[in-house]
C-alpha cells in the first residue's frame, strides 16, 4: 500500500479539451473496450469495475461511456443503494457476492462495498469497530477475486466543492434532472469534511497490489471520462497482446459458397440507385 495525499490537495486538471479530439479519443477507447469484452467472452474472463465518489462527480456519465460501446448482454450495471429487507441482517458483502459476474461477463458497480467505510461510518449505521474491521474484510474479498482470475478496476471520482455546488444547482434548475436529487445529497454535501477523512482512510488502507485505487479528477467531465476508460483499458487489457482472432475457416467457407466472398476481397456494389 502506498501513501496517498489528501483529496483536498489533489490537482483538478480542469483545463478545457477540444470536443472533436475528445470524441475521437472516446471512440477509439470504446472500440478497444469492446475488443477486450469479446476477448473475455471467448476466454471466460471476468471483470469487476467499482466506481465510487461524490454526488454529481460524473459517475453516471462515466459508466454510460464505458457501456455504450459494449455488447449489452454480457455487461451488468448495478446501482447500489440502501440494503433491501432481504439484504439487511446478512453480511454486507453478501449482496456483492451475489452480483459477481459469470465467466465472460463484466459487472459495473455504481457505488460499491465501500459504503461500509463511507456512508455507514459517517451516518453511524454501524459501530466503529465494525467499519474499522471492514478494511481487512474488503482487502480479503478483493484478494479472493483477484486470486480467482477476476480483473478488478476501482475508480474514485473526485470533484471540487465549488464544481459540485455548480452541478447540483444546475440540477435544481433543470426539471429533467430533478430525479437526480435527493435529500441525502444535501446531508452528504454538508458533511464533506467527514467524507474527505473517510475517503482518505479508504484510499490509504485498501489500495493494494491486487486491487489498486485510481482517483480521477472530474472537474472537467470529458477529461475524466477519457481517463476512466483508459484505466479500464490498461487493467483489463494487461498482458493481452492479440485481441482480434481470425474468422473460423468454416465461416469463411460458408460465406464463400453463399455469396462468393473471400477474405480481404471487396465487392463492388452494382445495384442501381
Amino acid at each position: 500500500m502506498g501513501k496517498w495525499p489528501s483529496l483536498n490537495k489533489m490537482e483538478m486538471d480542469d483545463d478545457p479539451i477540444d470536443k472533436d479530439d475528445y470524441e475521437e479519443k472516446l471512440e477509439e477507447l470504446q472500440h478497444r473496450l469492446l475488443d477486450l469484452q469479446i476477448h473475455s467472452l471467448r476466454n471466460g474472463g471476468r471483470v469487476v469495475i467499482g466506481i465510487d465518489g461524490w454526488d454529481a462527480a460524473g459517475k453516471g456519465g462515466l459508466i454510460e461511456r464505458i457501456v455504450s460501446g459494449l455488447e449489452p448482454k454480457s455487461v451488468q450495471v448495478y446501482r447500489i443503494g440502501a440494503p433491501t429487507p432481504e439484504e439487511q441482517g446478512r453480511h454486507y458483502l453478501w449482496r456483492f457476492w451475489n452480483r459477481l459476474p459469470a465467466p465472460g461477463n463484466w459487472a459495473i458497480f455504481d457505488r460499491t462495498w465501500y459504503g461500509r467505510v463511507l456512508v455507514e461510518r459517517i451516518e453511524g449505521f454501524c459501530s466503529k469497530d465494525t467499519w474499522k474491521r471492514a478494511y481487512r474484510e474488503i482487502n480479503e474479498f478483493e484478494r479472493q477475486l483477484a486470486d480467482d482470475g477476476v480483473r478488478i478496476v476501482k475508480l474514485m471520482v473526485h470533484v471540487s466543492a465549488e464544481e459540485q455546488k455548480e452541478r447540483m444547482m444546475a440540477r435544481l434548475d433543470d426539471p429533467h434532472k430533478h430525479y437526480k436529487i435527493g435529500l441525502e445529497d444535501f446531508r452528504n454535501i454538508a458533511k464533506r469534511k467527514e467524507y474527505i477523512e473517510a475517503y482518505d482512510d479508504m484510499l490509504e488502507r485498501t489500495d493494494t497490489d491486487c486491487a489498486p485505487w485510481h482517483v480521477i479528477a472530474s472537474n472537467n467531465k470529458m477529461r475524466a471520462r477519457l481517463r476512466g476508460l483508459k484505466i479500464v483499458d490498461d487493467i483489463v487489457g494487461k498482458g493481452i497482446d492479440v485481441l482480434q482472432q481470425p474468422l473460423d475457416p468454416k465461416i469463411v467457407e460458408a460465406a464463400g459458397k453463399l455469396w462468393d466472398w473471400k477474405p480481404g476481397e471487396k465487392k463492388t456494389n452494382n445495384k442501381h440507385h
